[in-house]
């Protein structure tokens, strides 16, 4: 669902845009940093794999670090000096509070660090002093649908598929909004499913869902999954009116973020000004992982220690599909940023 390609396939790719890099990485000391920042990110994310998960995420990390180095490098609406990353650009802090509640803040938007210039980039927020939670963000990644770190209400990556879309003009867009969790099913009311939509900018601007009865007043008509939570068909009024299904798709690009193949509509919780690019929500959870495990040692150990620890499995589980799922996630940043 949430896979691009295959690690050594997008490595591969990566090393082979090296001879003639995209974008504004043709020459000069672009050209330099970004052969060699995506050799070290390649290197980093191949020691990675051969560590445990003690350790791994540091690699991990400073692997997605340097590869962004590599996107400043080549994106062409980055002007003179401003491709130049500077720091960090995000903190994590509370590493006293409960594993769910770590604290991540931004520096502000005038920085020239990494974070934010790649945000401003991609279209992505920064919220300075203000922090978001670790387990609002850890519930942004697909992979993490099966994972949740407490028993609160989630607000999950929900995703749609553009596949539905009928062929035959239409006023309005109409797709499946999917994984949607238990507690909005089983409260089954208008008021908890537009507080919930509320939360994701995509789907605050929703026009209609199909309901169980007729008239204004109906019930939202969920289907139910097996395994838990469920999906409901909603629809959106097409800006111009009726619109071929090509429009209709690219209306629904602009209201998700793609994660591999799919689509999907990613949640902003206050302060977030909107909702990730999804480069930048891993950013912000591997970032977070890296810090606990380089200045909290003794605490990490203990979060990564299956015996004893429920939250050990899930983030072996993160850093094994970090390996995997992020060379292909750079390659096509790289190519949204070059092109």
């Amino acid at each position: 669902m949430y896979m691009q390609v295959d690690p050594d396939e997008a490595w591969e790719k990566l090393r082979a845009s090296r001879a003639n890099p995209p974008g504004k990485a043709g020459n000069g000391a672009r050209r330099k940093t970004y052969a060699a920042a995506l050799e070290q990110a390649e290197q980093m994310f191949r020691a990675a794999t051969v560590v445990g998960p003690a350790t791994r995420p540091l690699q991990v990390f400073y692997g997605l670090s340097q590869a962004g180095r590599a996107i400043a490098a080549a994106a062409v609406d980055l002007k003179g000096e401003d491709w130049r990353l500077d720091g960090h650009g995000i903190k994590a802090s509370g590493f006293d509070k409960p594993f769910a509640d770590i604290e991540i803040r931004t520096d502000p938007a005038t920085s020239r660090s990494s974070f934010v210039r790649l945000s401003q980039l991609l279209d992505s927020p920064v919220w300075g002093k203000q922090p978001v939670r670790f387990e609002d963000v850890w519930d942004m990644l697909p992979v993490n649908l099966g994972y949740p770190l407490t028993d609160r209400k989630r607000h999950p990556a929900l995703c749609t598929d553009h596949r539905s879309i009928h062929s035959d003009p239409h006023p309005l867009l109409h797709v499946p909004v999917c994984e949607i969790p238990d507690w909005v099913i089983e409260d089954g009311t208008r008021q908890t499913l537009a507080t919930f939509f509320a939360t994701y900018p995509g789907l605050a601007q929703h026009h209609e869902y199909v309901r169980s009865t007729p008239g204004p007043d109906g019930p939202p008509d969920f289907t139910r999954y097996e395994h838990g939570g469920g999906e409901l068909t909603v629809s959106w009024l097409m800006p111009q009116g009726h619109a071929p299904s090509e429009e209709r798709r690219e209306h629904l690009r602009n209201l998700t973020r793609s994660h591999g193949r799919s689509w999907w509509f990613l949640p902003a919780p206050p302060p977030m000004a909107r909702e990730p690019h999804s480069l930048m929500a891993w950013w912000a959870v591997i970032y977070t992982l890296s810090m606990l495990a380089r200045y909290e040692p003794a605490g990490w150990a203990g979060l990564i220690g299956v015996d004893t620890n429920h939250h050990a499995v899930p983030i072996e589980g993160l850093l094994k599909r970090a390996i995997d799922f992020l060379p292909g996630l750079i390659a096509t940043t790289l190519d949204e940023v070059s092109g």
